[in-house]
């Protein structure tokens, strides 16, 4: 069974979520001995520490938009690179074959403009396998092994970039869902810290309870303003 997407319990950056939860934990250091009456002990704090330390070493979405650029760019060279080897073959066939012909028409390149990358991975191993079928009529035109093996290599070339692209893809999506699983479990503990910094400050300073207190954003505080 396919896994349902997750949400965030969160309304914040991941950012300003990792500042909150560290600016929590030092005020829970310092009321440590307070803490200890609730059963949250110094371990417990420790333990949110290393889930910060952990959430700060994954890598965010830029990284990952990066990276799958990088692939991109180097899949859209890999076709153009296929493109220019189907094209060198065509040349050809056009010299033998009128393009309204079977023959013409068994290499199926029309519009490979258009082609989606599977459709152009298919055309060129079809452009090298028919070209070997009638290598004897093409021969005149210098249609060779070498030819034809530049294509299937230009092939294999265009399949890994491919692969790699697809690959950073999945790669993306997964260190989204990491990043909000790893947030989700944060916010979770900063809830249960906060809550309780509030109850030990409640009826004794204001100053250090607000410091307790969540915001979900500085946008909706903004929002506030103006509608006021």
């Amino acid at each position: 069974m396919k896994k349902q997407p997750g949400h965030r319990l969160y309304n914040v950056p991941d950012a300003d979520l990792y500042i909150q939860c560290t600016d929590a934990i030092r005020n829970a250091h310092r009321d440590i001995e307070f803490f200890n009456q609730y059963g949250y002990s110094l371990e417990r704090l420790k333990g949110f520490n290393t889930l910060c330390d952990q959430f700060r070493s994954l890598p965010d979405d830029d990284e990952m938009v990066g990276e799958q650029m990088i692939a991109t760019e180097k899949k859209t060279q890999a076709a153009e690179k296929l493109k220019t080897a189907i094209r060198s073959v065509m040349t050809r066939v056009a010299m033998k074959f009128h393009d309204r012909t079977g023959r013409y028409r068994k290499f199926g390149t029309a519009k490979m403009g258009d082609m989606t990358d599977p459709q152009l991975l298919f055309c060129g191993r079809r452009v090298a396998r028919v070209s070997r079928a009638q290598i004897d009529f093409l021969a005149d035109v210098g249609v060779n092994e070498n030819i034809i093996t530049r294509v299937l290599d230009a092939c294999a070339a265009f399949e890994t970039a491919l692969n790699i692209q697809q690959d950073k893809l999945h790669d993306r999506d997964i260190g989204v869902e990491r990043r909000m699983e790893q947030g989700n479990k944060m916010y979770t503990e900063l809830v249960v810290l906060c809550d309780i910094g509030k109850d030990i400050w409640a009826e004794k300073d204001r100053s250090r309870y607000d410091q307790y207190c969540l915001y979900e954003s500085n946008n909706e505080q903004k929002k506030a303003r103006k509608a006021k």
